[in-house]
């Protein structure tokens, strides 16, 4: 299951990750993030050990989503080495996130 964060601990598990960090930013009333989750939850596993999968509810965060410019939700960021190096904006496929996930490593 993917870890869920805030803004407290963003950094330490996010930006000093020692192996690339996939960012989840959702909320409870959005029903695209619901039809995202098993989505999510599947990758999670997926790539269980290579990838870490991470979840935060913009509605507890109230300043990573603005750092990083999340306008809509879901989007999902892809870090490597504390940067940003890929987003999905809105739901997607399984197969297209796995792809953006395995470019990372």
């Amino acid at each position: 299951m993917a870890q869920m964060i805030n803004d407290a601990d963003f950094e330490s598990v996010v930006l000093k990750s020692d192996i690339p960090v996939v960012v989840d930013f959702w909320a409870e009333w959005c029903g695209p993030c619901k039809m995202l989750l098993p989505i999510v939850e599947e990758l999670s596993k997926d790539f269980e050990g290579k990838v870490k999968i991470v979840k935060m509810n913009v509605d507890d965060a109230e300043n990573t989503p603005v750092k990083y410019g999340i306008r809509n939700i879901p989007t999902l960021l892809f870090f490597k080495n504390g940067e940003v190096v890929d987003k999905q904006v809105g739901a997607a496929a399984k197969p297209v996130i796995a792809e953006k996930i395995n470019a990372l490593l």
